[in-house]
C-alpha cells in the first residue's frame, strides 16, 4: 500500500462523496421530519456507509481472490467502472433531447424511525452502478495485489469519506435549523419542480463524454 495508492483512493471517495443521492435523501430527511431529523438523517446515514462498506468489501474480497486464478478479473473490473460511468452519461445525454417535467421529490410512505437505515441501504445501492470511482479503486487496490487487512481498512476509510458531505449537511442543519431549512427548501423546489428543457448541445457532449469514458479501458 503505497503513499501513492493511498492519495488516489481518496481522490476517488472525495469525488464519489458529492454522489447526490445520498445527499438529497439526507436533505429530504431534514426538511420532512423536523422533529427527529438529526437522528432520523444520522441513522440514514449509517445505512448509506453500511452499503458502501459491505459491498466494496465484498467486490475486494471476491475479486483479490479470483485475480490469482482468473485470468481477465482486473480487465472486467476496469470495463464494469468506466462503463458504468460512460453509460450514466449518455443516459443523461439522451435525456436532454427533449423537455420533461421535474418528479416531486418526497420521502416513501415507509419511512420512519425504523426504516431509516435500510432506506439509506437502498437509496445507495440504487445509485452504485453510477460509482465509478468506487469501482476504479477497488479496481486499484486489486491490480496492487493488496492484503485482505488493509484494503478492508482502506474500503471503511472510504465508507467514512463517502459520508462527509452528508455529516457537514447534518451538523450545519442541526445548529443553524431554520436558516438550513429555508436554504433546503430553495434547493428541492429548484430540482423538484418546473420542467427540465431540451438541450442538443448538452446531449451530445454528455454523449460524446460517455463514449470517450467507455472507451478509457481500451488504452490504459
Amino acid at each position: 500500500m503505497t503513499p501513492a495508492l493511498l492519495a488516489g483512493i481518496a481522490g476517488l471517495a472525495l469525488l464519489d462523496s458529492l454522489n447526490p443521492a445520498t445527499i438529497l435523501a439526507v436533505t429530504l430527511v431534514l426538511l420532512a421530519a423536523p422533529r427527529r431529523a438529526g437522528l432520523l438523517a444520522a441513522t440514514t446515514v449509517l445505512g448509506a456507509a453500511l452499503t458502501v462498506f459491505t459491498v466494496g468489501a465484498l467486490l475486494f474480497l471476491s475479486a483479490g481472490a479470483a485475480a490469482g486464478t482468473v485470468d481477465g478479473v482486473l480487465v472486467a473490473l476496469r470495463f464494469l467502472a468506466f462503463g458504468a460511468a460512460g453509460l450514466a452519461l449518455v443516459v443523461a445525454g439522451l435525456h436532454r433531447l427533449r423537455d420533461r417535467p421535474r418528479r416531486g421529490i418526497t420521502l416513501p410512505a415507509w419511512f420512519g424511525p425504523w426504516t431509516a437505515v435500510p432506506f439509506g441501504v437502498a437509496v445507495t445501492a440504487a445509485d452504485l452502478p453510477n460509482a465509478f470511482p468506487y469501482f476504479v479503486a477497488i479496481e486499484r487496490m486489486v491490480t496492487a495485489e493488496v492484503s485482505a487487512g488493509p484494503g478492508l481498512a482502506v474500503v471503511a476509510a472510504y465508507a467514512v469519506v463517502y459520508c462527509v458531505p452528508c455529516l457537514v449537511l447534518l451538523g450545519v442543519g442541526l445548529i443553524a435549523r431554520e436558516r438550513t431549512r429555508e436554504r433546503l427548501e430553495g434547493v428541492m423546489r429548484r430540482f423538484g419542480t418546473g420542467v427540465v428543457r431540451c438541450s442538443v448541445g448538452l446531449a451530445v457532449t454528455y454523449v460524446a463524454l460517455g463514449i470517450g469514458v467507455v472507451s478509457v479501458p481500451w488504452w490504459i
